[in-house]
């Protein structure tokens, strides 16, 4: 009854044609109309179910949204902090209705359409067809936030201030059951680890080695050595792994997002799990201006855990995430904050693998289903390596990725991609540019098992397998 009384004396405008708006993928803060306080996780809670409110301005990630448009003009807000999706508990359709955070699954009580009302909006909830309301009108910080019949009284109006951009769908250039192609590759191909990116009318390498060493080709045959990025390393790397030599660079990943070059790579040392994933970033390749971003992640011997191996992921929606992993509990991954390119949220587990090592993750998006490549077996052993590439795939970015044949991969199964052929002993170590073009390293039983670069045409399958 107070709700309604409410209403009525705090002179509530009731807009009779409200518009649906068309909002670009982004992060946002949401502030109340009303109170001119933020939308918030309260508390910052990362758990399921935590309560949503608001409070003043604390330049906190939990008052911070990634705004999402998932196909019928409905959104989901996820929060930056905790990754976690706003959405009406329960299910409710019910005035006063609590709103919480919950592990995104795309349900109706979790989607919201947007009506503008000049530079404010509402949110609509899909499943109970009511607004987004600051409750009792309440301008307190800690005010809670539930549902309402909709009104679009300025209780249920918010203002939305974009922060940062966020990708629409990764770009797809891959042909089904096109010609096989391996490229004849020339010059330095010395390589381990490989990561490749086409930038600025070159093809650019980087790979495994002291500082992050690099190759660039502009036909993407004939290959020619480039300056490390950091040669004499940095000063973090050793503080956060002892046991590396300050200037061993490991499985890097470079990937261009929201205008920005952006290359991961990991610290670490042979036969245990104390190591670090690094970032550095560019306005391009090209113009050598890394910029130290820091640590990402660690594992120390108290995780499950390897923090080595990442891959950069461009989900369907466009936002970013990190995969990566070796031995140990496998294939590891965790959304990014797309303002700073660094972890926002829960890890998810992908693969396992059981009786040998399963590493170097990278994973792709093409025409509703994720695709997840891994290297399994012995690597770095010359002659004796057993490297092969598996893989599977998923409808969720978090699985469960199923091989080709249906197993889980989470469950140990793996189905085998590439393995040794006449020249290559062993190969694995892939990345994938877009859908379309995949490089690995093979250790040629020619050259004493020397691993060296080898790039092909990725084709597809009329069942949306991946194949050569």
């Amino acid at each position: 009854m107070s709700k309604i009384l409410n209403y009525l004396t705090m002179g509530a405008v009731v807009f009779a044609s409200p518009f649906a708006l068309a909002l670009d993928n982004g992060v946002y803060t949401v502030t109340s109309k009303y109170s001119n306080k933020l939308l918030q996780t309260t508390s910052a809670n990362m758990k399921d179910g935590a309560n949503v409110d608001t409070w003043g301005v604390t330049n906190h990630d939990t008052q911070k949204w990634i705004i999402t448009n998932r196909g019928n003009e409905q959104y989901s807000l996820i929060n930056l902090n905790s990754g976690k999706a706003l959405e009406i508990y329960e299910f409710s359709t019910q005035d006063g209705g609590n709103a919480d955070q919950w592990e995104y699954s795309g349900n109706a009580t979790q989607l919201w359409t947007i009506k503008q009302h000049g530079n404010y909006v509402s949110f609509v909830n899909v499943n109970s067809g009511k607004a987004l309301d600051l409750y009792e009108f309440n301008t307190e910080d800690g005010a809670n936030v539930d549902q309402w019949s909709y009104t679009g009284n300025d209780a249920q109006q918010w203002k939305l201030t974009k922060t940062a951009n966020v990708e629409s769908t990764p770009y797809d250039p891959s042909k089904t059951n096109d010609t096989s192609d391996t490229w004849r590759l020339s010059g330095d191909i010395f390589t381990h680890d490989p990561t490749l990116m086409y930038q600025n009318n070159t093809w650019w390498q980087f790979y495994t080695g002291d500082g992050i060493p690099g190759k660039y080709a502009t036909d993407g045959l004939s290959w020619q050595p480039m300056p490390a990025v950091f040669p004499n390393g940095l000063s973090w790397w050793r503080n956060a792994v002892p046991e590396n030599n300050g200037i061993d660079v490991w499985a890097p990943d470079v990937r261009e997002y929201n205008g920005r070059t952006w290359l991961y790579y990991a610290i670490s040392a042979f036969g245990k799990n104390t190591s670090a994933i690094g970032l550095t970033s560019a306005p391009s390749i090209e113009s050598g201006q890394w910029r130290d971003d820091g640590m990402v992640l660690n594992s120390t011997s108290a995780n499950n855990y390897n923090a080595i191996d990442p891959d950069l992921v461009i989900a369907k929606d466009g936002a970013p995430w990190l995969v990566f992993g070796s031995h140990w509990d496998g294939i590891k991954m965790t959304r990014l904050n797309p303002e700073t390119m660094k972890p926002m949220g829960q890890l998810y587990s992908l693969a396992r693998r059981s009786g040998e090592v399963i590493e170097a993750p990278t994973l792709i998006y093409r025409q509703g289903y994720y695709y997840l490549f891994v290297s399994v077996g012995k690597c770095c052993e010359a002659l004796n390596s057993t490297y092969r590439i598996a893989y599977g795939r998923s409808k969720s970015i978090t699985g469960p990725f199923l091989t080709k044949s249906g197993q889980r991969m989470l469950d140990g199964n793996a189905e085998i991609f590439e393995g040794a052929s006449n020249r290559w002993v062993a190969v694995g170590g892939q990345d994938i540019v877009n859908t379309d073009v995949i490089i690995r390293h093979g250790y040629d039983r020619n050259d004493k098992g020397v691993p060296k670069m080898i790039i092909s045409k990725l084709n597809w399958d009329s069942q949306g397998w991946p194949k050569y």
